[in-house]
């Protein structure tokens, strides 16, 4: 049976699956901290209404599905794995958010239920990113990557699925992975100020300046992802 084989069908024993929530529990803050401290996010918690907080954990859920499969820390997961978990992702996210939250005195007991929950809920599908990106990156590396590659060095740390990837050198290539890098960045600007509200009541002009502007910061964003990623 080959390397890939057995680990396939090897099961995580109980001190593996800690290290691995270890790492999430880890990464989730790590990556997330700032919006954290952001009072835009917590004001958003306030005012989103039902149907948007929808819309994000399921946007959310769908990206943390890309990244598990693609850049998960097991890359021969199947997609029942890698579902099972992103659930674990963001359930560690509600986790975190609400304690984070409550640690900084941003959830009282004056508030209501619904304000919490909004609240929690879009905390903490930023920190169920963070968590993602945490249990992968900060356990890349590790003996099950050097079983499954094989002739991994011990003392290099390699981003998940980097070796499926070759770096491409054509202009074109180059260019069109730039054109497509922009237009990821300028949409996900766009989602994002639509969701926090800021297209109310503004001109269509106002609206594009105010996405070119976050897609400027957002496309440093995009170029680490497809770093991620790759």
């Amino acid at each position: 049976m080959s390397p890939r084989q057995s680990a396939k069908t090897k099961e995580r024993t109980i001190s593996e699956s800690l290290q691995e929530y270890g790492r999430g529990v880890a990464g989730g803050p790590m990556f997330s901290l700032p919006l954290l401290y952001t009072r835009e996010v917590w004001w958003a918690g306030f005012i989103a209404h039902p149907y948007r907080l929808i819309a994000y954990v399921l946007a959310t859920f769908v990206l943390l599905l890309g990244y598990n499969r693609y850049s998960g820390l097991r890359r021969d997961s199947s997609m029942k794995e890698v579902a099972i978990d992103s659930v674990e992702e963001m359930g560690i996210g509600l986790l975190l958010g609400a304690l984070l939250l409550f640690l900084l005195g941003r959830i009282t007991y004056g508030m209501s239920a619904i304000e919490i929950a909004g609240m929690i809920v879009v905390e903490a599908m930023t920190v169920a990113i963070g968590v993602s990106i945490g249990t992968a990156q900060l356990g890349a590396g590790g003996k099950e990557d050097e079983g499954l590659e094989g002739t991994s060095d011990k003392n290099e740390i390699h981003f998940g699925g980097a070796s499926d990837f070759v770096r491409a050198d054509h202009p074109t290539v180059i260019l069109l992975g730039t054109v497509v890098t922009y237009a990821i960045a300028l949409s996900c600007s766009a989602l994002i100020l639509w969701f926090f509200g800021s297209f109310e009541g503004v001109t269509l002009f106002t609206a594009l300046a105010q996405t070119v502007v976050l897609g400027v910061a957002a496309t440093l964003g995009a170029s680490a992802g497809r770093l991620l990623l790759q």
